[in-house]
Formats: structure tokens, C-alpha cells, sequence
């Protein structure tokens, strides 16, 4: 159908809920390994935050996401089903399953969902890996850099989500909610190119012919295999983005993304890039397996459908 369908939003909405829930936890893993310091390997990192932070430090700063990311990904997801739906009613014919066409109309979709989704998803990312990086230690090595926050002594530099933006705002200006977004855009095109692409093909590959749409084991898989395939792709440009966005908390050593890049090259090598490939594919499975089948199915209850629909 080309008409616009606001279920679609809701459906997203109800999907990243469930994702910010299921993956949280390696979030704030993924985070710590790629722009932390002190964390040898993935389970050195959650052996360190359990111990000094008990459980609890593994949902620090979920409260944001869990409302802001749901947003974010109602937005993604109501984008992205409707520019694909109306460029197939553009075309004025029912495309053929698996044809260059609908590959195409796919990818027109995936990337303008990815270049809507940093506006809104910029600032969200920022605070919630400020407030998961703001229990670092302050390295005295950082003696050399301007520091952020005076006296900084064991007070966290944020109370919570509402000082974050408050602070950023104060000290960087408006545009400091975007700091990342450029890194962030050439994160999330592709990324997203290799999220709903993947994901359609395998649910419509994984579910036999006679059914008219995929089952909820296939979702799941489908949409756990696309997570993995779309985050392990886009760990270069997250922990340039990670780097980006958690610089600012007590110092500021980056100018740009180049400026990341070369610096992160020079000091770490080209290992640096890869940091947390790990967590991100192994976390991108359930996170999307959730997302998926909590937007499939809250789109059959939407709509009373007995079949899943893809996005």
C-alpha cells in the first residue's frame, strides 16, 4: 500500500523497548572497551565493572535510552516502512520478490531511515555513553589536556539524563548534543543498509512458500543475524563515534573525526578499530532478535493479523 500507516511507528516504538532492554548490559561493555581505559579483553571489562559497580553498573544510564532509544527507534522504523512502501506504490506495480528493484527501493529506504535516525539519535548516544563512562578514573596522564570538570574528586560529573543535557548544553552549546554526528551518519547509512536488507531476505529465505509471511522463530533469527551482520560491520565507525561522544566528560582531545582516527591510529594501531567487534556482533543478535519480534508482533496485534509482516 503507498498510505502512510502510523502503526508502524508504534510497533517501532514497542520493538526498542524490548531491544534497549535485552542489550543494555553489553552496551555499557561495548562502551567501556572502546573509549574506556584499563580493560584488557571483554570479560576482563565485565569481570571489572561487576566488581567495582556491582550488577547495577551494567544498566547504568538505561533509564534515558529506554525511553529516548524506543523513540528513536519508532522513528527508524515507521521511516523506513513507509518511504518502502511508497516508492513500490510509486512504481504502480507489485514488485517481484528478490528483484533488483526491490533491492533498491530496500536500500533508498535503509539509507534514508539512517540519515533520520542521527538527528534524533545523536544526542540520545551521547548522553547515554557520557553517563556510562563518567565512573572512568581520571588518569593524571591527562594532566596535559584542557580538563572539563574542576575538583572533580569522586563526584560523578552528571546526576542523571536531565543535568547531562543541561551541562552540555552550558558548556558546549546546543550544537555539543551533536558531538559524534558526522562519524554517527557514516555509521548508520551502511549500517542501516545491512540491518533491514539482511533481515528481509533471510525472513523471506528462512520461511517456507506455502506461508504468507514469516514465523516467529524466523523473525527472530532473522532479525538476530542481521544485528550481528549490521553492528560486527559497523564497529570501525562506532568506536569512532563511542571516542567522539564519551571526549568531553573531564577532558577534550579530539577536534574531529579525522582528528580521531589519526590519533587512535598513531597510539593504539589499527586494532583500535576493531575494539569491542565482539561484544557489538555477539550484543547486535539479541538486541535485534527483540526488536524484530517485539515490531512484528505488536504489528500483528496493531493490525489483527495472524502473520508477521516485514518492515
Amino acid at each position: 500500500m503507498g498510505n502512510f500507516q502510523l502503526e508502524d511507528f508504534v510497533a517501532g516504538w514497542i520493538g526498542g523497548a524490548a531491544s534497549v532492554i535485552v542489550g543494555h548490559p553489553l552496551d555499557t561493555v561495548k562502551a567501556r572497551l572502546q573509549a574506556g581505559t584499563g580493560y584488557g579483553s571483554t570479560l576482563s571489562c565485565i569481570r571489572t565493572v561487576y566488581r567495582r559497580e556491582s550488577v547495577f553498573g551494567f544498566f547504568k544510564g538505561m533509564a534515558f535510552p529506554l525511553t529516548s532509544i524506543a523513540v528513536y527507534n519508532s522513528v527508524v522504523f515507521g521511516v523506513f516502512s513507509n518511504t518502502q512502501r511508497f516508492l513500490s506504490h510509486h512504481r504502480c506495480q507489485e514488485p517481484e520478490a528478490g528483484s533488483p528493484r526491490v533491492l533498491s527501493d530496500l536500500l533508498l529506504a535503509s539509507m534514508v531511515a539512517g540519515v533520520v535516525s542521527v538527528g534524533l539519535g545523536a544526542p540520545v548516544d551521547l548522553i547515554k555513553i557520557r553517563l556510562q563512562m563518567q565512573t572512568q578514573p581520571f588518569r593524571e596522564a591527562n594532566l596535559g589536556l584542557k580538563p572539563r570538570v574542576a575538583a572533580l574528586g569522586e563526584q560523578p560529573a552528571y546526576q542523571g539524563p536531565v543535568h547531562c543535557i543541561i551541562t552540555i548544553v552550558r558548556t558546549e552549546g546546543p550544537a555539543g548534543l551533536y558531538r559524534g554526528a558526522s562519524a554517527m551518519l557514516l555509521r548508520d547509512v551502511p549500517g542501516y543498509c545491512l540491518y533491514f536488507i539482511p533481515y528481509v531476505f533471510l525472513s523471506d529465505w528462512i520461511t517456507p512458500e506455502a506461508h504468507t509471511g514469516p514465523s516467529p522463530c524466523a523473525v527472530w533469527l532473522a532479525g538476530g543475524m542481521a544485528g550481528a551482520i549490521s553492528w560486527g560491520t559497523a564497529t570501525p565507525m562506532d568506536v569512532v563515534k563511542s571516542r567522539l561522544q564519551a571526549d568531553g566528560v573531564y577532558v577534550n582531545k579530539y577536534k574531529g573525526v579525522l582528528d580521531c582516527i589519526s590519533q587512535s591510529y598513531q597510539k593504539e594501531g589499527l586494532k583500535v578499530f576493531f575494539r569491542g567487534i565482539t561484544v557489538n556482533a555477539v550484543r547486535g543478535f539479541p538486541m535485534s532478535a527483540a526488536m524484530f519480534l517485539g515490531y512484528e508482533l505488536s504489528l500483528q496485534a496493531i493490525r489483527g493479523d495472524h502473520v508477521a509482516t516485514s518492515p
